[in-house]
């Protein structure tokens, strides 16, 4: 299994794990590429991210979206580490 230098260096995937998100530390690597895309999709939803895709509209909708701008949702310093996180994982499982 492919490995990253930050995932080497944070020692194992648990301890990086608490560091994206102490209060909900749970294993990505465990979920499915559907699931890991739910997970970081439902983040941007929370926050008003208006969707682009058939599969996110069709998934949240955008009744009561703010903006399409990633940028301008205000997520928090844990909100971006774990969406980094979840895109870490979903890159070295190939997920689509």
């Amino acid at each position: 299994m492919f490995v990253s230098r930050k995932l080497a260096a944070a020692g194992s995937l648990a301890s990086l794990v608490l560091w994206a998100a102490p209060a909900a530390a749970q294993d990505f690597w465990s979920m499915s590429c559907p699931q890991l895309w739910y997970e970081r999709n439902s983040i941007y939803h929370e926050r008003g991210y208006c969707f682009q895709t058939e599969r996110g509209i069709r998934t949240f909708g955008n009744a009561g979206c703010v903006t399409s701008n990633e940028s301008a949702l205000g997520l928090s310093s844990t909100e971006r580490r774990t969406i980094a996180l979840i895109v870490q994982v979903e890159r070295q499982k190939y997920c689509k």
